[in-house]
């Protein structure tokens, strides 16, 4: 890379960058490394439209060689990410309470095969099948917005069996297939290990992952609080008295939703009804149905109202012998004929008021509102290298240009206009 190159001021916090840089990006072995890290981050903040490694470094610098220097940074240069996004993390944390943890999904629309991952799905956004990589984001929740803060890349398992294809992704030898179930587990242990604040709730969507139940129960068993939708053909069993105080109310009694399976067998041989998490939300009725207000597509207030219950999800064991974990269900009802449900939650905080859940809901819309920001202004979908150190380089420093900017440049009420 060359030694030396004259970059263009970013603004008047142009040595605020260089400080934030050097926290994120010191344990970088040379001195070039750090400047191209610089210059990468710069670029992501100043360049307007698609972030291309070309157009980055043509915005930033005055040097010929420069975007060669960059593309050989990202895609090609062994450096670390993991130092880098751990001092993220306690960068954000030193300045903010985290209110959540929330896992985010992407898709990265490609063409052709060569990126590392690329694969045919469907994408849930797009409402068709893409060829694309997919990932997963682990963003803090601060109230005004997430900050993403780690990632993990889909590797199907036919990247994962080729050698040649491992070889020309430059794909370590540790890195293998795994379910998105232990992609997102990884995501909450790699943070749980590095945090230095009190570990918060995990708020996530598991609503179409076919091991919803085994990652609930894992997620039990390592002590975690957790919000997470699920699907609405889930298995669940009522398990009795059921809505959360809301407002000071008592709790009431729910009774059994009408539409149930056949008995199932649980834990010591106990044998229970069954229904699955979409009936026992649209049917499960409390006496006093929690109802908020909520601010409609037309502006015009509409009345939210909450059904709540407490249930156990078989398959979902706590690992305790004999034991079955409570967890409260809920979901949205919205006036109007013809109008379906929304997102089914369930939660293992029971007992923590609705105005409490519904608050970590909204932490979950805002995650992905962040990933369209991210989309939008910071490249998170211009990665155009196909190896996969290269897309988790490209991933930790549009993160980090992201809380940068939200924090760094724009000041507390930035962070409300990015996100």
């Amino acid at each position: 890379m060359t030694a030396h190159t004259r970059t263009r001021a970013l603004a008047a916090g142009d040595t605020t960058l260089d400080e934030f840089t050097e926290r994120l990006f010191g344990h970088l072995p040379r001195a070039d490394q750090r400047r191209w890290a610089r210059v990468y981050l710069q670029g992501l903040l100043t360049t307007p439209g698609k972030k291309s490694v070309r157009r980055l470094a043509a915005s930033v610098t005055e040097s010929p060689t420069a975007s060669q220097s960059l593309q050989q940074f990202i895609n090609a240069s062994p450096w670390e990410w993991d130092p880098a996004r751990t001092e993220l993390l306690r960068w954000v944390e030193e300045r903010h309470t985290v209110h959540a943890w929330t896992i985010g999904q992407a898709a990265f629309p490609k063409r052709g095969e060569h990126s590392v991952g690329v694969h045919r799905r469907f994408d849930p956004a797009a409402g068709r099948i893409v060829n694309c990589q997919y990932g997963y984001g682990l963003f803090l929740s601060l109230g005004g917005t997430n900050m993403p803060v780690d990632w993990r890349l889909v590797l199907p398992e036919h990247w994962s069996a080729d050698p040649a294809l491992r070889r020309r992704a430059r794909i370590s030898p540790e890195v293998a297939h795994q379910s998105p179930e232990s992609l997102v587990l990884e995501l909450i242990d790699s943070i749980a290990a590095r945090t230095s604040s009190v570990r918060a709730p995990v708020i996530a969507d598991f609503s179409r992952l076919n091991g919803a139940a085994a990652l609930i129960g894992m997620l039990g068993r390592r002590g975690h609080d957790f919000l997470v939708s699920v699907p609405p053909t889930l298995t669940v069993s009522p398990a009795g008295p059921v809505h959360a105080p809301a407002h000071g109310a008592e709790p009431a009694r729910m009774p059994v939703p009408t539409p149930v399976r056949a008995p199932a067998r649980m834990p010591g041989g106990m044998s229970v009804r069954t229904t699955t998490a979409g009936d026992f939300a649209r049917l499960g009725n409390t006496s006093h149905p929690y109802a908020a207000r909520l601010s409609g597509p037309d502006a015009r207030p509409q009345r939210l109202r909450i059904h709540s219950g407490l249930v156990r999800v078989p398959g979902g064991e706590t690992g305790v012998p004999g034991a079955q974990q409570t967890y409260r269900l809920f979901g949205e009802r919205r006036p109007g004929p013809g109008v379906r449900g929304g997102p089914v939650w369930l939660t293992n905080m029971s007992r923590h008021r609705m105005d409490d859940l519904l608050f970590l809901v909204r932490q979950s819309a805002q995650t992905s509102a962040v990933l369209g920001t991210l989309a939008d202004e910071f490249g998170l979908l211009d990665f155009e290298g196909r190896s996969f150190p290269g897309w988790h380089h490209h991933m930790t420093l549009m993160s980090a240009a992201f809380a940068y900017k939200a924090e760094a440049v724009a000041g507390p009420a930035g962070r409300e206009r990015v996100a």
